[in-house]
C-alpha cells in the first residue's frame, strides 16, 4: 500500500481557484484530514494572482513579503482546530518572526494576510467536508 503522504495527488478545482485532494476520499481512499487537504503550491498560486487585490497590501510590495503570511495562515487553520483566527491570534503573532523567513513585514502587517488565508481554507473545508469540519458549530 502506498503512503498516503506520498500517494498520487488528485487536485479538485475549487471556485475560487485553488486546487485540492479529493476532501471526501483523501489519498488511497482514505478519509482525508484537513492537512491532506490542503494544496499548498495552488494556495501559493493563487495568492500570487490576487494578492495585489487586497486592501492591506502596500503598493509595490512584491508577493515574496506577503507569502510567508499566507503560507502561515493557511497552515495555522490546521494546527488550531476547532478555534477562530481571533482566538488564535495571540499565539500567531507571537510565532510569526520564527515563521517569517526572510520577510521584513511585522505581525501587524503580516495578520492581514493570514487572516486571509485561514479564511480561504476555512471556508473550503465548510463547503468541501460533511458535517462540522472545522468543529466551530456550524
Amino acid at each position: 500500500m502506498t503512503d498516503r503522504k506520498t500517494a498520487p495527488f488528485t487536485p479538485t478545482s475549487t471556485e475560487t481557484g485553488g486546487a485540492y485532494a479529493n476532501p471526501a476520499t483523501g489519498f488511497e481512499g482514505t478519509r482525508a484530514q484537513p492537512e491532506d487537504v490542503i494544496d499548498t503550491n495552488a494556495e501559493e498560486t493563487y495568492w500570487r494572482q490576487n494578492y495585489t487585490t487586497r486592501p492591506y497590501v502596500t503598493e509595490g510590495t512584491s508577493f515574496t513579503e506577503y507569502k510567508p503570511a499566507y503560507r502561515y495562515g493557511a497552515d495555522a487553520h490546521t494546527r488550531y482546530p476547532g478555534r477562530s483566527f481571533d482566538e488564535a491570534e495571540t499565539e500567531l503573532g507571537s510565532e510569526w518572526d520564527r515563521f517569517k523567513g526572510t520577510s521584513s513585514l511585522t505581525w501587524d502587517q503580516a495578520r492581514h494576510a493570514a487572516r486571509d488565508a485561514w479564511q480561504r481554507v476555512k471556508d473550503f473545508m465548510e463547503r468541501a467536508m460533511p458535517g462540522d469540519a472545522d468543529r466551530d458549530g456550524k
